[in-house]
């Protein structure tokens, strides 16, 4: 049973390909994992489980690599103490005509970015505002923003600012090298329906070709062309990191709390790789952690 929780933040600050295997028609080769209802983004729990044990597989002590994620030889001796939701997508980058991109969201992704974090104990002050198909709900005053190819009638929103706010405290390391995307984020979150959301999430992804070249002609191989999919820089997720107490006997570390911990302390502002393509710096991930006494200070306010 799992009786410790903590939200985590993931912001991609490259290119991420979580592959969802081969593709089933289309012209994706290598596309990344979606979810079946919404056709959102997301990041398996399984695998932010298997990159953090990765990251740790030189530092730690086998015992508490075995401990947190569970012995590597045979699974059936104990399991491991902690468990990782889906990453579900809380903020996608999107090209705009103005100020380069900005950070859309939806309501349906910020509702569900609620309910995670009252799993953590973690209550938010802020509401979802209702928006209409063609409306964009902005921070500050315009009258028409631009993505892609789109326009939408722009309306500045009290309550858009307020979440622009939070998760640009909550959700983005509060450190120097992140403090441009911060404020960023406070200034240039935009709210869209679910519907021009699910649009975005679909057709906006980076998509890059791949060329396999024989050596010794130089020149590509037949059939060796394909395509792969990355969730673009810039993105937002939100996980819950789930714990229980040791199930292995012997343990120095006995309780959920302190799994939790040693967890959070070893990945909090660090970056990890998450996916494949690492060695084509694919993959670099933010991890930030919610903190119940920080959310609780900021509500006071």
């Amino acid at each position: 049973m799992f009786t410790e929780s903590k939200a985590l933040f993931l912001y991609s600050v490259s290119p991420v390909h979580l592959g969802a295997g081969t593709a089933v028609g289309g012209l994706i080769d290598n596309p990344i994992q979606r979810e079946r209802h919404t056709n959102h983004p997301i990041f398996a729990g399984s695998g932010i489980k298997g990159a953090l044990r990765h990251r740790f597989s030189g530092e730690w002590k086998k015992e508490d690599l075995a401990v947190v994620f569970g012995p590597e030889s045979s699974g059936s001796d104990h399991a491991g103490a902690v468990s990782f939701g889906d990453a579900q997508l809380v903020i996608f980058p999107v090209r705009s005509l103005k100020n380069g991109f900005i950070y859309a969201t939806c309501p349906t992704a910020l509702a569900r970015a609620k309910r995670q974090l009252e799993i953590s104990g973690i209550t938010v002050e802020w509401t979802i505002p209702e928006v209409s198909g063609d409306e964009a709900l902005i921070c500050k005053t315009d009258e028409v923003i631009s993505l892609e190819v789109f326009q939408f009638t722009a309306k500045e929103n009290e309550m858009t600012k307020k979440i622009a706010e939070w998760l640009a405290a909550n959700g983005v390391p509060s450190n120097e090298s992140n403090q441009y995307f911060s404020e960023k984020l406070r200034s240039d979150l935009v709210l869209l329906s679910d519907t021009d959301f699910g649009y975005f999430v679909e057709h906006a992804t980076s998509v890059e070709p791949h060329v396999r070249i024989d050596d010794k002609t130089g020149t590509a191989v037949p059939g060796g062309l394909f395509y792969s999919e990355n969730l673009p820089p810039e993105s937002l997720l939100l996980t819950t990191l789930m714990a229980s107490d040791s199930r292995k006997e012997g343990s120095s570390m006995k309780k959920a709390a302190e799994v939790v911990n040693k967890l959070t302390k070893e990945i909090d502002n660090q970056m990890v790789q998450i996916g494949g393509d690492s060695t084509t710096g694919r993959g670099q991930i933010l991890f930030h952690s919610v903190e119940v006494e920080v959310e609780a200070a900021a509500g006071e306010k």
